[in-house]
């Protein structure tokens, strides 16, 4: 990571003490951003590519209103062949450029009966179903403890100042807890209904990996969902990632003006 941190630390003109990674479809604002410096994945030492419909693969350092940000256009997946320990370096390079704050978006499926396409969900936990953990193997101590407390994953503090920021724009934030499974598949009417038996609002297959090393780094995580399709077997009807992408560009207004006010209020 270190690496990476080099790399981009001569290039960012801001400094940025918060950051913003954008799910599948999601990633307007990046582009939303005052005093935008692009840097493509591809030419950042190390960072992997991202190769899922939806994700540019590009870092975005700008401000919002004279406060620094860097967006994430893009993350890696471990469909895409790539470890947890690889879809999480993105995390770890802001950590070491001096983000403390971080605010993780996705594209989810509404596994919770009450969801409906075009929802923005607070994540206030999560289940890990990827099988992998970013933390396996073995330790660097500098980076964070063997084995860091999530008993608070998703921070408290900032789901409440989350839902003040959407009240005023007239949004009625929910919470609900997001089970992140391998993928790329979608998950079959059986998988949805043991999902909702142990307690899931929402499936999707990003987001756990880059909560868990934050977290094990002392970073601070908000966690959004949009609602992009109902889960299977929740209605009589297929699944396709260009749903994601439809519910994703008409919810991008809305998007960017929240993120903008989390940024300015976080």
């Amino acid at each position: 990571m270190s690496t990476a941190a080099d790399y981009l630390h001569p290039l960012l003109s801001v400094k940025p003490k918060i950051a913003v990674v954008l799910g599948s479809g999601l990633g307007a604002f990046a582009d939303s951003l005052d005093n935008a410096q692009t840097i493509p994945y591809h030419d950042i030492p190390g960072w992997p590519q991202s190769t899922a419909i939806g994700h540019a693969g590009k870092l975005v350092g700008g401000t919002v209103e004279g406060i620094p940000v860097a967006a994430l256009a893009g993350r890696a997946h471990l469909y895409e062949g790539y470890t947890a320990q690889q879809a999480v370096y993105g995390i770890r390079a802001l950590h070491e450029l001096g983000v403390e704050s971080v605010i993780l978006t996705n594209a989810a499926g509404g596994v919770n009966r009450d969801y409906k396409p075009g929802d923005l969900v607070l994540i206030s936990d999560h289940i890990n179903l990827l099988g992998q953990n970013p933390l396996s193997g073995p330790n660097d101590g500098s980076l964070g403890p063997r084995f860091p407390d999530m008993s608070e994953a998703y921070n408290k503090l900032f789901r409440a100042t989350a839902k003040a920021v959407g009240a005023e724009m007239g949004l009625n934030l929910v919470e609900g807890v997001y089970a992140a499974v391998p993928g790329p598949s979608y998950e079959t009417p059986a998988e949805i209904r043991y999902l909702r038996t142990i307690g899931a609002d929402l499936v999707g297959m990003s987001t756990v990996p880059e909560t868990i090393a934050a977290n094990h780094m002392g970073m601070k995580v908000l966690g959004i969902s949009c609602v992009t399709n109902h889960a299977a077997g929740v209605i009589d009807q297929k699944l396709n990632h260009t749903e994601v992408l439809e519910v994703g560009e008409r919810m991008k207004s809305t998007l960017i003006g929240l993120l903008r006010d989390l940024c300015r209020t976080l």
